[in-house]
């Protein structure tokens, strides 16, 4: 009896979410183009009220959306993370497109995730991120059957990056992307304590804050050893 209500609980809070979403939508196509600090408020609720429906959809329920300043990136790790109330600057992550620029001529889309042409890998601001350990994991899980060359892993251009996820730079999150791109999660974050980290939130300024444990049962990613300090 209680399972069933707290379904029915989670499908309410869906529903008011997607509804939320539908209204901002609304107000944001209606609102004069003049108006511009007015839709770009708008447009954060839009996407925060999105992904936001993405997530519950998800079965994530320990979540934050928080609202950075402008000059946010202006400011020290210290100064970011008093601003969201984060653990430490050790929580504060990004998440960057990367591109495979060796990939063999016919793999161009995500549709393999051990041997997809992009990846969004999720690290620490605090971590130096190695790509030559992101290669040397493809090659290890494909059991040597593609050759190491096969695999260069470098900054897609934004392009690209936007194309993919439909988020803007110092935007990009894993919640939500136009397309399915496999995700890799450095083991780092996945040792944190608290297990609670923050990344980009869909829009430049908003950041979202997940459990751990929750992102990644919602966005089943590589975990992988591939940063240092």
């Amino acid at each position: 009896m209680i399972e069933t209500d707290m379904e029915e609980l989670a499908e309410l809070e869906s529903r008011q979410i997607q509804i939320l979403h539908r209204i901002a939508q609304l107000e944001l196509s209606i609102l004069p183009l003049s108006n511009n600090s007015q839709r770009q408020e708008l447009s954060t609720s839009t996407t925060e009220a999105r992904l936001s429906a993405v997530l519950v959809h998800g079965g994530v329920s320990d979540f934050s959306f928080k609202r950075a300043p402008s000059d946010y990136y202006d400011r020290s790790l210290e100064a970011r993370r008093d601003i969201l109330g984060a653990a430490s600057i050790h929580h504060l992550c990004k998440s960057i497109v990367l591109v495979n620029t060796q990939a063999a001529s016919d793999i161009t889309d995500c549709s393999d995730r051990q041997n997809s042409k992009y990846y969004v890998v999720v690290v620490q601001y605090t971590a130096r991120f190695s790509a030559e350990s992101v290669k040397n994991f493809l090659y290890t899980i494909n059991n040597g059957k593609i050759p190491k060359k096969r695999f260069n892993l470098r900054l897609a251009p934004e392009e690209i990056s936007h194309k993919l996820t439909g988020f803007e730079h110092n935007g990009v999150t894993c919640v939500g992307m136009k397309t399915d791109i496999p995700v890799i999660l450095d083991e780092a974050i996945a040792k944190l304590h608290p297990d609670f980290f923050w990344l980009g939130g869909g829009e430049i300024d908003l950041k979202l804050g997940i459990r751990t444990s929750e992102f990644i049962n919602f966005t089943k990613p590589f975990i992988v050893n591939c940063s240092g300090s």
